[in-house]
């Protein structure tokens, strides 16, 4: 099988571009589901389902003339990375073309598949922890400083969704980004460890090693393997808290401004001025990312034109859920400098074209949430809750959202479906009954819905208006579990506290795999992180 409406490029030619890309920009697209990404996929290559390719597509690769290399498996994937393809023309991509053989041909030709999913961050933190030697305690060690009362606090640098599911005692949640802006408050005595962790390593590490960067006088330590590490040793976490950072001091602000000061000069990293940002957004042979890496409720109050929330913690440790092109520029934005600064000197540090905004150069005048940009929703018949809900006996109810968010909390009676697989994996549903389909919000079950109505699908096919959020906001019921899905749940990489079961053996088999990316990467020779003295 071929893709027909796509150029094949083999392992070889595909492995120039990456290694190429500092000096023309191109984009690696792998269009299968998330779940089966995560088992095998390239370095470089950015996760972008054909479930979610309209909603997604436009933010991770903006320009419409980008050479994109769609990626699948092998050649029984050219069926979804033909539709891609397709899809992306129809949005107006000039440059597409495909991996001949998918990843499978890729490893044929002697090069490195990797498992799991980030990994470029992932095994840059490895890369960090391995040459700064960055500081660490076993969880045993914590413990015992914990009993005996010591001088320290415990700083938790995942974003507030994960630290509220479960938390180290006494650890208060402060994303990567801020901790060199809040530590200055937080700990204002010299004596008091500062101990950093997150749920497994690299953003221990990172965070860690940051305030360290930021010249802190405190002693500074990761939590060796994060809150998996602690669980492990037998220790009990907490749940459902939400401390957090106080507000910012004058005083703090101002340390916080002259550690960055140097991280600045250190790692060189270069700001820009508001005429220079606005010459680089004007380029059409270049993309320039304009990154807000504060808050995203910061964001929403107010931020730069054009920019999209990116915390500049969740940005260093999965750049590749923000940045889709290689080769491509970053800008960062903060208010004053701080957040930004120590996020673009990890960037720069990756290998990344990194750079800060200069803290007002461009007002901030745009309000609201990000919306990405994607084509038009497709006008398809809809229902609206309060009728499907009168019709459930009567109608198929299947749902497109990531399996994961429907085990927790799906439509009673609806059934977990993967686009990427449709018709087919509708031919077990009776036909005496229409279909309704639904996701979170209902944008990508209309997308869905288009598909099935052009291809000739002859079912009677509707859309729950506002989808399964309408239908929580109905006030309708609510149920856990999976009920007769329609396909596997390989459309998400399931973490190990994802798990339903056998948790701590998938803790220690992440945290092993993460300790190996660094043997890993060095195989793979496409890397070009950076190291300064």
């Amino acid at each position: 099988m071929t893709v027909t409406n796509a150029k094949a490029l083999t392992a070889e030619q595909v492995r120039a571009l990456i290694l190429e890309r500092d000096t023309r920009e191109v984009a690696v697209i792998d269009v299968r589901p998330g779940g089966t990404f995560g088992d095998a996929h390239l370095l470089w290559a950015n996760s972008v389902p054909l479930t979610t390719l309209e909603v997604e597509i436009l933010d991770r690769v903006p320009r419409l003339d980008t050479p994109v290399v769609l990626c699948g498996f092998d050649d029984t994937d050219d069926g979804i990375v033909g539709r891609a393809a397709g899809k992306m023309a129809a949005m107006g991509y000039t440059d597409v073309s495909y991996l001949q053989g998918g990843v499978k041909a890729w490893e044929a030709a002697g090069f490195e598949v990797f498992s799991g999913v980030n990994v470029p961050s992932k095994a840059f933190g490895e890369f960090v922890e391995h040459t700064y030697d960055t500081p660490r305690i076993p969880a045993t060690e914590l413990k015992a400083m914990m009993d005996a009362g010591e001088n320290m606090v415990v700083l938790d640098s995942r974003p507030m969704s994960e630290y509220h599911a479960m938390n180290i005692p006494m650890g208060i949640d402060v994303p990567g980004a801020e901790l060199a802006l809040r530590v200055h408050d937080i700990a204002p005595d010299p004596e008091t460890t500062v101990v950093v962790n997150c749920a497994g390593r690299t953003r221990s590490i990172i965070g860690c090693q940051s305030l360290k960067n930021a010249g802190i006088p405190n002693k500074v330590v990761a939590l060796e393997n994060g809150t998996m590490g602690w669980h492990l040793a037998g220790f009990d976490l907490e749940y459902g808290n939400t401390r957090k950072y106080g507000d910012l001091s004058g005083d703090g602000l101002a340390k916080a401004q002259a550690c960055a000061a140097g991280v600045r000069k250190r790692f060189g990293v270069k700001t820009v001025d508001a005429a220079t940002h606005a010459g680089w957004l004007k380029e059409t042979d270049r993309t320039t990312y304009v990154l807000d890496v504060r808050d995203p409720d910061e964001f929403a109050t107010g931020h730069v034109p054009g920019s999209r929330p990116a915390p500049g913690g969740q940005l260093v440790q999965a750049t590749d859920r923000y940045v889709g092109t290689l080769g491509s520029r970053i800008v960062c934005v903060d208010d004053n400098g701080v957040r930004a600064t120590m996020t673009a000197s990890w960037l720069v540090q990756i290998g990344w074209d990194a750079y800060v905004l200069e803290p007002g150069a461009v007002e901030m005048s745009e309000t609201g949430a990000h919306v990405p940009p994607m084509p038009p929703v497709p006008d398809v018949p809809k229902i609206n809750a309060t009728q499907l809900a009168a019709r459930m006996i009567q109608t198929h109810v299947v749902d497109l959202g990531n399996s994961l968010a429907h085990r927790n909390s799906h439509i009673p009676g609806s059934r977990f479906a993967i686009r990427a697989n449709m018709p087919e994996n509708l031919a077990s549903l009776s036909s005496d009954r229409p279909i309704a389909l639904t996701s979170k919000d209902g944008v990508i079950a209309a997308f869905a819905a288009k598909d099935l109505i052009d291809a000739g699908f002859d079912r009677e096919i509707v859309v729950l208006d506002g989808g399964t959020d309408a239908w929580k906001a109905a006030g309708l019921p609510m149920k856990g579990g999976f009920e007769g899905n329609l396909d596997d749940s390989g459309d998400v990489w399931y973490r190990p506290y994802d798990m339903d079961d056998a948790q701590e053996g998938a803790m220690k088999q992440y945290l092993s795999w993460e300790v190996n990316l660094v043997a890993q990467i060095e195989r793979d020779g496409t890397t070009n992180f950076r190291a300064f003295k």
